[in-house]
């Protein structure tokens, strides 16, 4: 009887610590310093205008000039993805990564919403200060579009 119960045990081991890595994921899935609302409010920018074609060329002109590489641009969805890499060339091998997913959409009648939402090393970037650097080069490629200069 209890190599029975030992058998029970052991097999019931495995399912059990499959449970709990699995709650223990979940809580560091909701788990940030900064809360979703004053994050989205940091990545989110409206703009003075109802040309999604125009302000999507400025956003990728700016994430070009910021060094980054086009992955992806959807003008239907209204998303344009990039990344920068940094690389150890000595090694060959790449060491850092930079993951920025930019989308556009309406806000009401007259302004389009630009969020970028970016991700270092496969984490989300919760600090203030990259956003706002992306968002006062895009405010600058926005006017020198809009004014026509090269």
């Amino acid at each position: 009887m209890t190599s029975d119960r030992r058998t029970r045990n052991l097999l019931l081991l495995p399912l059990f610590l499959l449970v709990t890595a699995c709650a223990t994921t979940q809580d560091h899935l909701l788990d940030m310093n900064t809360s979703q609302v004053q994050l989205r409010n940091i990545q989110s920018r409206a703009f003075d205008t109802t040309d999604k074609e125009k302000t999507m060329r400025a956003i990728i002109a700016t994430l070009q000039d910021l060094g980054f590489m086009l992955d992806r641009a959807d003008y239907t969805l209204g998303v344009v993805t990039a990344s920068k890499a940094r690389a150890d060339t000595m090694q060959m091998q790449v060491y850092a990564s930079l993951r920025v997913t930019v989308t556009v959409r309406p806000r009401g009648e007259k302004q389009l919403l630009v969020r970028a939402s970016a991700e270092y090393q496969r984490s989300p970037v919760t600090d203030a200060k990259p956003y706002q650097n992306f968002f006062n080069s895009l405010e600058k490629a926005m006017f020198l579009e809009a004014h026509q200069v090269d």
